[in-house]
C-alpha cells in the first residue's frame, strides 16, 4: 500500500514537472520572441511599434517560373478548354445526387465533385470510378490530419497524414506515368502537361517526386475552397428562390434555357457566362458574404503607420478578407444577401480599391481566381437549368469559418431531376457515369 501511494506521488510529481517545464519554455520562447520583433523596428520612424506578441512569422518562397506557368494554365484559352470538360463533370455529379433517394451532404458532395474537376479536368487523369473513390478518400483522410501534431505514434493523426500522403503519391505517380498512354484524342492541354512543358522549354526536366508534389498542390487549391464556395451558392440560392428565378430569367432571355432545358451542348461558350451579369452579380455576393479563406500573408516592403504605430519594413502582415467585406464602409446593409448591389447601376464594389477581395488582392492575389469562378457560374447555370432542390432540415445550419466557411451539418439537401417542363424525372443510371472526361 505504501509503495503504491509512493507510485502515484511519483507520477504526479513528474506531470507537475513537465507541466512547469512546458510553462517555462512557453516563457521563455514568448521573450525571445518579443525581443526578435522589437529588435527589428524602424529606428528612422518615430512611431512606436504595436502591442501584443505579433504571432510567430510564417515563412515562404515563391518560384517565379512556377508563377508564369501556372498564370498559362489559368489563361483565358486554358479555361475555354476546360470550360466543357467542367461542365460535364457538374452534370455527372448533380445526376448522382438527384439519382439518391435520400438527402444528401452538400459540403461532403462538394468536395467530391472539386476533387474530381481538379484530378480529370485540370490533372488530365484518366481513372475508373472506383479508382476516383480511394483517391479521394485518401485526400479526405490526408486533409484531415494535415494540422495535426507532429507526433508520430500508431493511430496519432501524424500518422494516418502520413500513410495517406505516401498512399496518395503511389497511386499519383501511377497515374502519371499511364497519362501518356491516356492522352491520344485529347484536345486540350491540362495543367501537368503545361508544367512538364514548361519544364523542358526552361531546360530542365521535374522529377517524378516534384512532378507528384506539384499534383498534390493542384488538388489541394482547387479542393477546400471550391467545395466551401460550392456549398454557400447552394445555401444561398436555397434561402432565396427569387433569385435563382432571376438567373432562370436571365437564362431563357440570352437563349440559354428552352422550355426548362439547357441548351444544346456546344453553344455554352465563356465569352457568353462572361456575358451573364446577374449571375456574375449572385456570384460576387456569395463571396463577399461567405469567402471562403478568412485571410492571407503579406510582407512590408517599407515601414509604413496602422492606427498611430509603425509596421516595419520586412514584416510579415495578416490581413482579412472577412473583416473587410464585413466594415468596409462602401457595402450598404452588409449581412444582406443582394447580389444588385454589384450591379452597374450601384457598382458597390467599383468605389474603392481594396473593398472587394475574396481573392486576396495586388500581384499576390489567387491565380486560380478565374477558374474557381468559372467553375461557380457553370455550377449555378446548371443547378438553375436542370435541377430541383430543397432543404431536408426544419432550418438552416450554423456556419462555421475554420478550416473554412461550410455549414456545420454539411447541408441536408434532397434534390431532383428535371424535364423539359420543370417536372421531377427519374435520375439517369449509374452507367452513365462510368466514361471518364
Amino acid at each position: 500500500m505504501l509503495f503504491d501511494s509512493f507510485d502515484l506521488v511519483s507520477a504526479l510529481a513528474t506531470l507537475a514537472a513537465c507541466l512547469v517545464s512546458m510553462a517555462l519554455l512557453l516563457a521563455v520562447s514568448q521573450q525571445l520572441w518579443q525581443l526578435r520583433w522589437t529588435a527589428t523596428r524602424d529606428k528612422n520612424c518615430k512611431l512606436p511599434m504595436p502591442k501584443g506578441s505579433m504571432g510567430f512569422p510564417f515563412i515562404g518562397e515563391t518560384c517565379h517560373w512556377l508563377l508564369q506557368v501556372f498564370a498559362k494554365v489559368f489563361s483565358h484559352e486554358a479555361l475555354e478548354s476546360y470550360l466543357p470538360k467542367i461542365q460535364q463533370v457538374i452534370q455527372e455529379s448533380l445526376r448522382v445526387w438527384s439519382s439518391n433517394p435520400e438527402p444528401i451532404n452538400v459540403y461532403r458532395e462538394s468536395q467530391r465533385l472539386s476533387f474530381t474537376m481538379a484530378v480529370r479536368v485540370l490533372l488530365g487523369f484518366r481513372v475508373s470510378e472506383e479508382e476516383m473513390r480511394h483517391l479521394f478518400s485518401t485526400f479526405q483522410d490526408f486533409v484531415d490530419n494535415l494540422f495535426s501534431l507532429p507526433i508520430d505514434l500508431p493511430f496519432s493523426g501524424y500518422r494516418k497524414g502520413i500513410r495517406a500522403r505516401d498512399t496518395l503519391q503511389k497511386s499519383i505517380e501511377k497515374a502519371i506515368r499511364e497519362k501518356p498512354l491516356c492522352s491520344q484524342g485529347k484536345d486540350y492541354s491540362d495543367a501537368l502537361d503545361v508544367l512538364m512543358e514548361s519544364a523542358k522549354e526552361n531546360g530542365t526536366e521535374l522529377t517524378m517526386q516534384e512532378l507528384k508534389e506539384s499534383t498534390i498542390e493542384l488538388i489541394f487549391a482547387a479542393f477546400a475552397t471550391t467545395a466551401s464556395a460550392s456549398t454557400s451558392l447552394i445555401m444561398q440560392l436555397l434561402r432565396h428562390p427569387a433569385v435563382l428565378e432571376r438567373l432562370r430569367e436571365e437564362l431563357r432571355a440570352r437563349g440559354l434555357l428552352h422550355n426548362g432545358c439547357l441548351c444544346p451542348e456546344g453553344e455554352l461558350r465563356l465569352d457568353t457566362i462572361v456575358s451573364l451579369k446577374y449571375l456574375d452579380c449572385v456570384i460576387k455576393e456569395v463571396l463577399r458574404l461567405f469567402t471562403p479563406v478568412s485571410g492571407a500573408y503579406r510582407t512590408a516592403m517599407q515601414t509604413f503607420e496602422l492606427d498611430g504605430v509603425q509596421i516595419p519594413k520586412g514584416w510579415s502582415v495578416m490581413y482579412s478578407i472577412r473583416d473587410t467585406h464585413d466594415t468596409s464602409a462602401v457595402f450598404k446593409d452588409v449581412d444582406a444577401f443582394d447580389p444588385d448591389r454589384f450591379s452597374q447601376e450601384r457598382g458597390e464594389d467599383k468605389e474603392g480599391r481594396f473593398h472587394y477581395l475574396p481573392f486576396g488582392g495586388g500581384v499576390r492575389s489567387c491565380l486560380g481566381k478565374q477558374l474557381a469562378t468559372l467553375f461557380l457560374r457553370i455550377l449555378a447555370i446548371e443547378l438553375a437549368c436542370t435541377s430541383r432542390f430543397e432543404l431536408a432540415t426544419r432550418q438552416f445550419p450554423r456556419v462555421v469559418t475554420v478550416p473554412v466557411v461550410h455549414p456545420v451539418d454539411g447541408l441536408k439537401v434532397k434534390f431532383y431531376g428535371l424535364d423539359s417542363n420543370q417536372n421531377e424525372i427519374m435520375a439517369k443510371s449509374e452507367e452513365l457515369l462510368g466514361a471518364t472526361v
